[in-house]
């Protein structure tokens, strides 16, 4: 039976001149009111140990509203604005739950321009989209229908520092999960290889941001050559953006189509519990591990593993699956790096790589069979310490002999 999910489906569109404006101007409102309630918060706090809650910030902004300083918040749809209030709320509410920083102020040059629509704020028309204070529906690009019979709940509006337009539209979907399999697949993450297989099959790294470095050099020459405030220095910054924008978006596309894989293939993937904002301090391998995006692979893997009706175990990161010898069990004492492949006491020699992934199924087949369901230790972005939030069964538990 098709469970039912909220799915967002993004599609590239292309606004008129007064679409562009318009939006424009409302991106503008979103980051301003977004700031300036997050400055309040802030200050109340600060001064008074007050805290103010969404409530209060939305009557604060219909005092905004009817300021001479601030009365052009009302040429824009008022429902942008709300909603960026419910995100500053949301913010904090994951700031005292210690899963996150204290919000940030949004730039204008550094952020990521965009603006909520929900349903009062948008209009539905035959496969037709047309926002609040429009007149003509958005040009979309249909790269792939939306589900039959569904209609959008909610509508988010963005443009990427390449100066792209896309829209999300978030719908209700039925997936229905994939047909069962007894097959169980390991994954231990590295650079040269992106991930290599419990079977022994290794997944090529294609370091996208290599294969473009040239590009994004000459591209970064050209804009530190140009004057300050310029018109040709914004030109040439959309050009480094666009360079950016074409190699994650080459990366996403592979990492998708190689999660979707893993997981029709295999009833239970094992992963590591990796500290990515840690393994970034090595200066040295800190660019490849960005190009490698682990993170991003592991999220693919959760939600896709959750609709698709597989399971999902995620060991502990502090396992020594590299150093354990799948045969006999002992753990070597010291295994560097550059070492690929080495022998154990036992005489059985060994591929890095392989011999983990290998170390890291069985692992999270034992945890899976004794229900060991702790949460997986995911890093917050504030302390280093683990966050509450719950995540598929990891193993801590020591691992079977093979």
């Amino acid at each position: 039976m098709a469970e039912r999910v909220k799915r967002a489906f993004r599609y590239r569109f292309y606004p008129t001149d007064e679409q562009a404006a318009e939006l424009s101007r409302t991106f503008g409102c979103v980051r301003l009111v977004y700031n300036k309630a997050l400055e309040e918060r802030t200050r109340a706090w600060y001064s008074e140990q007050r805290r103010i809650s969404y409530v209060q910030s939305s009557a604060a902004l219909t005092g905004w509203k009817k300021t001479e300083e601030l009365a052009f918040l009302t040429e824009v749809s008022s429902v942008p604005l709300q909603q960026a209030l419910r995100h500053l709320q949301a913010a904090f509410a994951h700031f005292f739950a210690k899963r996150a920083q204290y919000p940030r102020y949004k730039s204008r040059k550094k952020s990521r321009a965009s603006a909520e629509y929900t349903r009062s704020a948008f209009t539905w028309r035959e496969g037709k989209l047309t926002l609040a204070k429009m007149a003509e529906p958005l040009d979309i690009r249909w790269s792939r229908l939306l589900p039959e019979g569904a209609e959008p709940t909610t509508v988010t509006v963005s443009r990427d520092a390449a100066g792209r337009w896309f829209v999300s539209l978030l719908c209700e979907d039925g997936i229905a999960p994939a047909p069962a399999t007894n097959m169980a697949v390991g994954l231990d993450a590295g650079i040269t290889s992106l991930v290599t297989l419990s079977t022994g099959e290794k997944i090529a790294n294609p370091r996208h941001e290599r294969r473009d470095r040239a590009r994004l050099a000459r591209a970064q020459r050209e804009l530190s050559r140009k004057a300050k405030g310029s018109a040709n220095r914004a030109k040439a910054r959309r050009r480094v953006a666009k360079v950016h924008a074409r190699i994650a978006d080459r990366r996403r596309d592979f990492l998708h189509k190689l999660s979707t894989r893993l997981v029709r293939e295999n009833q239970t993937v094992v992963i590591e519990d990796l500290t990515v904002r840690n393994l970034l301090k090595n200066g040295r391998l800190a660019r490849a591990i960005s190009d490698a995006a682990w993170t991003d692979l592991r999220s693919m893997l959760e939600y896709k593993c959750a609709w698709y009706g597989r399971e999902l175990v995620v060991i502990d990161r502090f396992f020594p699956s590299s150093k354990l010898c799948g045969s006999c069990g002992t753990v070597a004492v010291k295994l560097p790096l550059h070492v690929r492949e080495w022998t154990c006491a036992c005489g059985v020699v060994h591929d890095r790589d392989v011999n983990a992934a290998r170390n890291i199924l069985a692992a999270g087949l034992a945890a899976a069979a004794c229900g060991d369901g702790v949460r997986p230790q995911r890093e917050s972005s504030r302390t280093g310490r683990s966050s509450v939030k719950q995540e598929p069964q990891r193993a801590t538990a020591g691992i079977p002999r093979l």
